[in-house]
């Protein structure tokens, strides 16, 4: 099942920067080959749902790695199964409205 996910993963506890770790996630999505958009405050992703959730997991775990006690994540996931519909399309259909 594909799934299109709204992913906002925060490092707690290093400082008020966390440019450095979204980066390590953009890499880990880049490399898993998945579709995405990164946004001012999180990162849309598309794609099989355990290989999309999988990158969430190892996004995690690679930030814990580099020295982040907590993490605070908030994830909005959205599946259809009458179509498929790919997060361009989305856009797409919006922008063809305004």
């Amino acid at each position: 099942m594909n799934v299109i996910i709204d992913l906002c993963v925060v490092p707690m506890g290093v400082g008020l920067s966390v440019s450095k770790y979204v980066a390590v996630c953009h890499e880990i999505i880049q490399a898993a080959g998945l579709s995405s958009e990164l946004h001012a405050y999180g990162t849309n992703i598309e794609g099989d749902w355990d290989r999309v959730f999988a990158v969430v997991k190892e996004c995690h775990e690679r930030i814990h790695a580099m020295g982040a006690p907590r993490i605070t994540t908030t994830i909005k996931a959205g599946t259809r199964i009458d179509r498929e519909q790919t997060m361009a399309e989305k856009v797409a259909s919006v922008r063809a409205k305004l």
